[in-house]
């Protein structure tokens, strides 16, 4: 298990209890007592430092190398009959960009998202989970299968932002993505978006416009990075965490400028410590909206759909 600077108090009661426990298998002395004291000091440690987390180190939170990635949820959530679909049809396979067809509880549903690799290889395999424009246009191209055949869709957003190379942007990328902003407006079936992890410009915002938008409690959401943000205002990284606070980029901060639709909480210390427990809770969310959204007429579906966004941010003439 990896520990973020902030979690030390907990990586020397982990060591603490390991040793405790293998003091115990070399002596035969019973010190399950003091095991049970660890364990438990452990797990206030742990709820403490949850209560006082700040903006910048639930971005830390967000960037933790053991927490899961989109294919990781859909896979749990599917119970491993996801069937994945490849290609934009135009350039390539963009490997940044996952998705395809995945049954819940005998519902089936589009699932599309960023993923992120788990080592260095992978991550170069991903790009780091930045798409290129033909990334966005395979999620579209699955967005309008899943239009076609009447099916629910399902975005999972992880990502630092949409790839600034050179080449995508000779290949549209912001067009790719406005494109996408437009018809995922005008979809006639369910949206669900769900921040798992980073939420940056309009990377995010790419597979982001849902009936509900949702966010993992420890997750970010943001129009630019808290370093990004610090170097241009700045000129340095060395600000990131006052740019983190005052980008507002929080779940909770989020929800109260009614920017999102609701907060998936995490399990105590991050969705890392116990995935089947917030893949279940995942799970829970997408079944009890789509329940919802389903019993909505197609054009009532659109016309709420362009009225929550359009009410987002203030306009002046």
């Amino acid at each position: 298990m990896d520990y973020l600077d902030f979690e030390k108090p907990i990586q020397d009661l982990e060591e603490q209890l390991q040793k405790t426990k293998d003091l115990e298998g070399e002596t035969e002395v019973d010190m399950s007592k003091t095991i049970r004291e660890i364990e438990k000091k452990i797990a206030s440690t742990r709820k403490e430092i949850q209560q006082n987390l700040t903006p910048w180190q639930r971005v830390q939170l967000s960037r933790h190398p053991q927490r899961p990635y989109t294919l990781a949820y859909i896979e749990a959530i599917t119970e491993g009959n996801f069937l994945e679909l490849h290609g934009d049809r135009g350039v390539k396979d963009d490997k940044a960009m996952v998705g395809g067809w995945g049954m819940v509880d005998g519902q089936p549903i589009m699932f599309i998202g960023q993923q992120k690799g788990i080592n260095t290889k992978m991550r170069q395999y991903r790009n780091f989970g930045m798409p290129n424009p033909e990334g966005y246009r395979k999620a579209l191209r699955l967005m309008k299968m899943a239009e076609k055949f009447n099916r629910p869709i399902v975005t999972f957003i992880d990502t630092p932002g949409a790839f600034p190379g050179l080449e995508a942007e000779e290949r549209g990328q912001g067009e790719a993505i406005a494109k996408n902003l437009y018809e995922m407006a005008m979809l006639k079936v369910p949206v669900i978006c769900i921040i798992i992890g980073e939420g940056a410009s309009g990377g995010a915002l790419g597979i982001g416009i849902g009936d509900k938008v949702l966010m993992l409690e420890n997750s970010w959401y943001s129009v630019i990075s808290p370093e990004n943000c610090s170097t241009i205002l700045w000129r340095t990284w060395d600000y990131k965490e006052q740019a983190a606070a005052a980008l507002k980029l929080t779940a909770e901060d989020m929800y109260k400028n009614k920017l999102i639709d609701g907060i998936i909480k995490e399990p105590l210390g991050g969705a890392h410590n116990n995935r089947e427990e917030i893949f279940d809770r995942v799970k829970a969310e997408i079944l009890k909206h789509i329940g919802t959204l389903q019993k909505i007429e197609s054009d009532k579906l659109i016309e709420k759909r362009i009225t929550k966004f359009s009410k987002m941010g203030y306009v002046k003439e």
